[in-house]
């Protein structure tokens, strides 16, 4: 490992290795992000879902079928392409839900843009590319969240602190589903 300490940001040490067209981890406070030939191919973050839980609780890939991706393509670093290539999901359906994921993951690591503590060249994911993202439009989309977010809720901290119930506040006449979500709070 490379001890990273150049750059001020997150965001910073991002722009460098961009231009260097540089292939591998850097890794932050808040998660990883992976890139190959200076673009983003996909960002982990332990404050958002994965790729994997965001596939099987929607019921796009039954539970089995991700993990046998995992076991057969991890190594490899093919788990998407291995899902694509069983039939178990589309192409079309792993590209719209992977960029999600790396969005929702990036916004958060580089949401406050911290210091970057290291960066592993040659590192690769698992998953493998499915679609690569330029640098300066995951910062861009990054920042572009932030911002909505400040408009509508100016306190940072609602990203971090957990979700509690109001107390005495009852769940009306709400939806069954919204109702569902609501009792695991």
């Amino acid at each position: 490992m490379t001890a990273w300490t150049e750059h001020g940001t997150t965001s910073e040490a991002l722009g460098t290795l961009a231009a260097e067209g540089a292939t591998g981890a850097l890794s932050g406070e808040r998660g990883i992000v992976y890139l190959s030939a200076g673009r983003v191919v996909h960002v982990e973050s332990a404050l958002t879902p994965d790729l994997g839980a965001l596939l099987t609780r929607s019921g796009a890939v039954p539970t089995d079928g991700w993990w046998e991706a995992v076991d057969r393509g991890g190594v490899q670093h093919r788990v998407g392409h291995r899902l694509v290539d069983s039939g178990r999901l589309a192409a079309g359906a792993l590209e719209v839900c992977h960029l999600g994921a790396l969005f929702d993951a990036a916004y958060f690591v580089l949401a406050h843009d911290t210091r970057a503590h290291r960066f592993r060249p040659g590192a690769l994911h698992w998953l493998g590319a499915v679609r690569s993202v330029p640098v300066d439009t995951v910062v861009r989309e990054s920042r572009r969240r932030r911002d909505l977010l400040e408009r509508i809720w100016p306190d940072p901290d609602i990203d971090v602190v957990p979700l509690t119930r109001v107390p005495g506040a009852g769940t009306g006449d709400l939806p069954a589903r919204r109702s569902r979500t609501l009792t695991q709070v």
